[in-house]
């Protein structure tokens, strides 16, 4: 499926009915989540592994994996109302998709649908509660041995630190992340957050 192609379908993606702030429950858009498995796809990511979205929200990064030929995809998150959205979503695509309520923090959820080959993943960027990404990108490197994550730009040394001994940044993709407005605190109707798009290689 060509990148345009695989948009389109995204952009029939549900969001949240009821976006929760302390979740930091934003869309993906489907430009930046087509752009991210659609990379994936083309390194060998996708094709033919099993794929596991953290935190899938509304189910795009699942959906998309399962588009794209994933033997499996599946996608867990604390929200029990995003899952159900995620699974509505994933019928409405005519896709195969495992979606679970779960903490991702937490061992025995993680195990009903990892290990995996590949993760996916947009996790918080930290705007409500500080470090909330680091959970994930803890989660991530014990399911499989290649992650995507999207991230604040300028993560790069953060990650480099972070995850020193356990995974190495592979690679970087610099891309803009419109984001609507979604909460009442936001002040603009639509914003660019510049955010990069990053893989990651599990080592040791």
């Amino acid at each position: 499926m060509k990148l345009k192609a695989l948009e389109m379908q995204l952009e029939r993606i549900a969001g949240f009915d009821h976006p929760r702030v302390d979740l930091e429950q934003y869309v993906t858009p489907a430009a930046v989540a087509a752009r991210l498995l659609h990379h994936a796809y083309l390194r060998s990511d996708i094709g033919g592994k099993r794929v596991c979205d953290l935190g899938c929200g509304t189910g795009i990064l699942c959906c998309g994996a399962s588009l794209l030929g994933a033997s499996a995809a599946a996608g867990i998150d604390i929200d029990p109302a995003a899952v159900a959205a995620a699974q509505r979503n994933a019928t409405a695509l005519g896709v195969s998709v495992q979606t679970m309520v779960g903490d991702i923090r937490d061992p025995g959820a993680l195990s009903s649908i990892c290990p995996c080959d590949t993760v996916v993943m947009n996790p918080p960027f930290g705007a409500q509660k500080r470090h909330a990404d680091r959970p994930f990108i803890d989660a991530a490197l014990s399911c499989a041995g290649v992650v995507y994550g999207i991230f604040n730009e300028g993560s790069r040394a953060f990650l480099s630190g972070y995850i020193r001994g356990r995974g190495e940044i592979d690679e970087v993709t610099a891309c803009a992340f419109p984001m609507r407005r979604t909460f009442a605190h936001h002040t603009r109707d639509r914003v660019e957050i510049p955010v990069e798009v990053v893989r990651i290689l599990r080592v040791g």
